[in-house]
């Protein structure tokens, strides 16, 4: 791997080391040194409705714009804020790069 992802402990920074070494040296495939990629990465955190408008009112987006940015429907974005529905896999983490990383992040 390129780039060496930040772990949550010291513990992990010296598998997800030994692993890539291993990986460098061909004992480990690629599929399997993805799996401690993920292993090493920080978990996301879950987006209520008061998040969700939070950040949608600091970028000063419509949620027609906050849809259209996330490639979901208005309707989606909608029921996120009224608390009808949650976020999940890639919305989740678009919604978490443009916390930390703002707009120009994802486009």
């Amino acid at each position: 791997m390129t780039t060496k992802p930040k772990t949550k402990s010291p513990i992990h920074e010296a598998v997800y080391e030994t692993a890539s070494d291993l990986h460098r040296l061909g004992f480990i495939d690629k599929r399997k040194m993805r799996k401690f990629d993920v292993m090493c990465l920080d978990p996301i955190e879950d987006y209520d409705s008061q998040k969700i408008r939070a950040l949608r009112d600091h970028l000063q987006l419509s949620q027609s714009v906050l849809a259209a940015v996330l490639n979901t429907s208005v309707s989606t974005v909608r029921k996120w804020e009224v608390g009808d529905k949650h976020p999940s896999g890639p919305s989740l983490k678009l919604l978490s790069l443009l916390d930390r990383k703002g707009l120009e992040a994802v486009l």
